[in-house]
């Protein structure tokens, strides 16, 4: 697949308030003392599996994604992403994450317009007997893109190739992506609704969220596992 126009907007937060929404096993990952809250949103395109070659036209799975997440030490001691939510426009796509990945996706229709450097983003959950979860955004970068080093905050917040889930009945799993390191830049948001933190049970953060833009990154994901 193939991930476009990405923000990532995080705020610092107490780390026993995530620690607080996290199952057993998993432990806080921070930054200088500060939990983080991370809302990303992005444009899904080309998904396929590994097999099938690019699919032109109509054929070429492509939609919007928006997510809640936070950082952790998974129960394998492994740095990764813990997902709160992930609203996607696109009924097939969020169908098999729920069934095969375990992940807590919902569906959402979404309107997303890119416009030279600036990206408008909206989207409103329509996922049945789901909590209620409208996003409005503009957003784009401002400034000379770089690629993060080892050991800085950007670096902390963006190169993670593993994320944690636990289904209904308690169990964890993990799986992996890979992809080239990130070439990010800093970034301007014009946040005019987020219900994300409102739809995940926390009250919004204090103070203004950190932002960083991504252009575009070709992703591959294996298998989930059971730990």
């Amino acid at each position: 697949m193939t991930w476009e126009d990405l923000l990532f907007a995080h705020w610092p937060v107490d780390p026993e308030l995530v620690a607080a929404r996290l199952p057993a096993g998993y432990e806080v990952d921070t930054f200088e003392g500060d939990a983080y809250l991370g809302v990303v949103p992005f444009v899904m395109r080309n998904v396929r599996p590994a097999f099938l070659p690019r699919l032109p036209g109509p054929l070429d799975r492509s939609f919007g994604e928006l997510n809640l997440r936070t950082y952790v030490q998974g129960p394998d001691g492994t740095a990764g992403v813990y997902f709160f939510n992930l609203d996607a426009d696109d009924v097939l796509s969020v169908g098999v994450a729920r069934s095969l990945f375990r992940l807590p996706y919902y569906r959402a229709e979404m309107d997303i317009h890119r416009t030279d450097s600036r990206v408008e983003f909206r989207s409103e959950r329509t996922h049945r007997n789901a909590p209620a979860c409208r996003f409005d955004a503009t957003y784009g970068p401002d400034g000379e893109s770089f690629v993060p080093q080892d050991g800085t905050f950007p670096h902390f917040l963006t190169e993670r190739y593993r994320f944690y889930t636990v289904d209904d009945g308690g169990r964890t799993y993990y799986g992996d992506i890979d992809h080239e390191p990130w070439t990010l830049a800093p970034a301007t948001a014009d946040l005019r609704t987020n219900g994300l933190f409102a739809a995940n049970g926390f009250d919004r953060p204090a103070g203004e969220p950190h932002l960083l833009y991504a252009r575009r990154i070709d992703v591959s994901a294996g298998r989930v596992h059971r730990i």
